[in-house]
């Protein structure tokens, strides 16, 4: 009976880590903007928030591409047309490189800003893995 209540209790907190790295993702893009507004000015932090508003919209695109297409593979019934989804997963590589196209019109300094945002998911993803090993530790699994 103890065996089953502890895969609850890990379903239940392994079920979150996707609303946790999203949350993870805002407060580190605001607080590393911020920090790089006070270091190397304006230019590059408004870079970093683009790059950082791209890496979310990025994040939680995938995230419902990935949903529609194992519902789809899924449901049995009959077959739906995956253009949909190919369009929604291709329409994100569109939107970075417009983004980055504006970047480099306007304020060619702040493309290292940008690129430092699209690297927001990877640090989040390492805040949520050293959160699980913190809550396996003190749970002693």
């Amino acid at each position: 009976m103890a065996f089953s209540m502890v895969d609850a209790n890990s379903d239940s907190f392994y079920s979150g880590a996707l609303g946790r790295i999203s949350w993870a993702m805002v407060v580190l893009a605001v607080v590393a903007a911020v920090a790089l507004w006070l270091r190397y000015g304006w230019g590059v932090a408004a870079g970093f928030a683009c790059g950082s508003m791209v890496s979310y919209l990025n994040f939680s695109w995938l995230k419902k591409v990935v949903e529609a297409f194992a519902e789809r593979v899924t449901q049995a019934g009959k077959p739906r047309s995956a253009g949909g989804i190919v369009l929604r997963f291709l329409a994100r590589y569109v939107l970075m490189a417009l983004v980055a196209y504006v970047i480099v019109s306007v304020w060619p300094a702040s493309l290292y800003g940008l690129f430092a945002g699209l690297f927001l998911p990877v640090a989040a993803i390492a805040c949520e893995a050293a959160y699980e090993v913190y809550v396996a530790l003190a749970r002693r699994i």
